[in-house]
């Protein structure tokens, strides 16, 4: 279980009491010491004041005993029933007291010079003493403090430090739990602002919050994610009527041409006409159905490759070979002048480069060459596919790898991919790292697979 609340503003609240808290502990430590230190040196300044004094009386006196005739003169100097004095001589004999606590004499070490230390009571006794001579008389001259005053006071000074904290961790948390409400309102009215935009309002942004630094972020990211948002919603708009569109021509013929054949009796021969070309819209659907699938498949996050390393060489042989009918047909030529290893999905890879040049061979003009072709960079490693061919205008590049995208849709053919060739071809290269491009002149178009080298990994 958790202890930070789950409101923001309590935990802000929660923390600000906590530090004003550490804070104001702090302070009062602080002073406490500094107030228990001068206490206690102002107390031994006095109780070495008046072995001082009494050294004084004793050396203006003529002798002990008029001094203890006249206890007024060192009575006085004490002041309150929490003073003690004593005079002893060297035989331990008591010639003047002053003790109104009833404490035993204590045993103390010879000190020439004025000494400072506790006495041996239950209760705290403060003491201060010095040997000094008075004629030819050793006497010790000792004074002392009962310091239940003082504890009584630290006591009471403690009491109230912890009252004080107390009181001001309450009113902390009290008052950092209202400027956190008033501080986080820009954060609700962000958050109300984002709960209102909906499928129908994804063009709105976030750009009413710019005052606040971390808003800003905030909001950037957020106004970022919507337009992520934005065009995966047209894109996928665009995608069903693309869809629908594609799916329909197949069946409306489909539909049509047998409707028009069950209209009248048909010869064996006319039925297997319609069969042989309802044959090629079924043929037309399952290359659709089979491409989107894949696709699906490759934008899920969790998918996985089987890289290996292959001849790029024997790949294209093979792909050349496959096409070698196409080629004649259209009397074009194919050029391999690939070379060198590739360490990838070899079926992937077969399968982006053989819808390039299905692509290339279909676009190309009769009579001219289609080339294949690699070349090793210092961190890729390009396979290419140039045809000879009319350019493709600019304004449709962008657009190349889009679903079901044509140039010119009036162009299709019976064999073509149904616009879902180059974004097979884009989805491969994405789940591998690396990027397709395609650049087109009068001197031809030209496909280019980027794929990424890893370091150790071997090119051309």
């Amino acid at each position: 279980m958790k202890l930070m609340p789950r409101a923001l503003s309590l935990r802000l609240a929660a923390m600000f009491a906590l530090v004003s808290m550490l804070l104001m502990g702090a302070i009062g430590f602080y002073l406490y010491q500094s107030l228990q230190r001068e206490i206690a040196w102002r107390d031994d300044q006095a109780l070495l004041g008046r072995l001082q004094r009494m050294q004084a009386l004793i050396s203006d006196s003529d002798s002990i005993e008029a001094l203890r005739g006249r206890p007024k003169l060192y009575e006085n100097m004490l002041g309150n029933r929490d003073n003690l004095l004593w005079i002893v001589d060297d035989a331990g004999k008591v010639l003047i007291e002053i003790n109104p606590a009833h404490l035993p004499l204590p045993s103390l070490q010879a000190a020439p010079v004025a000494q400072l230390g506790d006495g041996p009571y239950a209760e705290p006794v403060r003491l201060a003493w010095l040997n000094v001579v008075n004629g030819d008389r050793p006497l010790t001259l000792i004074a002392a403090k009962l310091l239940s005053e003082r504890e009584q006071m630290l006591g009471a000074y403690r009491l109230k430090l912890w009252l004080a904290l107390s009181v001001g961790a309450l009113l902390a948390f009290a008052l950092g739990g209202w400027v956190s409400q008033r501080g986080l309102r820009p954060v609700r009215q962000l958050a109300a602002r984002a709960a209102g935009i909906d499928v129908q309002h994804l063009h709105l942004r976030l750009d009413d919050f710019n005052e606040v630094s971390e808003l800003r972020v905030l909001s950037k990211a957020l106004n970022q994610m919507l337009a992520r948002l934005e065009d995966g919603f047209a894109q996928l708009s665009r995608f069903s009527e693309d869809l629908a569109h594609e799916m329909r021509t197949p069946l409306s013929n489909l539909m049509g041409h047998t409707q028009q054949t069950l209209r009248h009796g048909r010869t064996i021969e006319e039925y297997q006409n319609l069969l042989v070309s309802n044959q090629e819209e079924y043929e037309r659907l399952a290359r659709m159905i089979d491409s989107m699938l894949f696709l699906a498949r490759t934008e899920q996050s969790h998918i996985s490759i089987k890289p290996e390393q292959f001849d790029l060489h024997d790949l294209s042989t093979q792909l050349c070979d496959y096409f070698e009918g196409v080629a004649q047909e259209r009397d074009i030529q194919i050029i391999d002048h690939t070379r060198g290893e590739l360490i990838a999905d070899p079926i992937l890879v077969r399968r982006a480069m053989a819808n390039l040049l299905a692509n290339a061979l279909r676009h190309a003009t009769p009579g001219t060459e289609v080339t294949l072709a690699s070349a090793t960079w210092e961190d890729r490693l390009e396979l290419s596919v140039h045809n000879q061919g009319e350019p493709i205008a600019p304004q449709h590049l962008p657009r190349l790898f889009e679903r079901f995208y044509r140039c010119d849709p009036s162009r299709n053919q019976p064999d073509d991919s149904g616009g879902l060739g180059l974004a097979i071809v884009r989805s491969i290269m994405q789940i591998h790292g690396g990027r397709v491009s395609v650049d087109s002149a009068e001197s031809g178009t030209r496909f280019c697979l980027e794929f990424p080298l890893k370091k150790g990994s071997s090119g051309c």
